[in-house]
């Protein structure tokens, strides 16, 4: 069964190559969705912006890239991440990096 999450990804994730590091990520684990940058939600991420995702795939999959997305990638500093499980709208054939 389809399961979906939307993240919310905060800390030092932009600039660093985060949203490349996670593309190949899910790549290895095969789930399928986007990921990219947001500055303009203060209320959420803070004053210096954060990673916003969606990520689809079976459930142990979705799980398993959540935890490594929760350690992050070898230069960034993940402080916090907020995981909202949805149902899928749509479904993703591929997983890409938005502007």
């Amino acid at each position: 069964m389809l399961k979906q999450v939307h993240l919310y990804i905060k800390g030092d994730v932009i600039g660093v190559g985060f949203r490349a590091w996670t593309k190949i990520q899910v790549k290895i684990i095969g789930v399928t969705g986007w990921v990219r940058n947001v500055n303009n939600h203060p209320d959420i991420f803070g004053v210096g912006g954060g990673v916003e995702a969606q990520i689809q795939g079976e459930e142990e999959k979705v799980k398993q890239i959540i935890e490594l997305i929760k350690k992050g990638s070898p230069v960034s500093h993940i402080k916090e991440v907020e995981v909202f499980w949805q149902e899928p709208k749509e479904v993703f054939d591929q997983f890409e990096i938005r502007k």
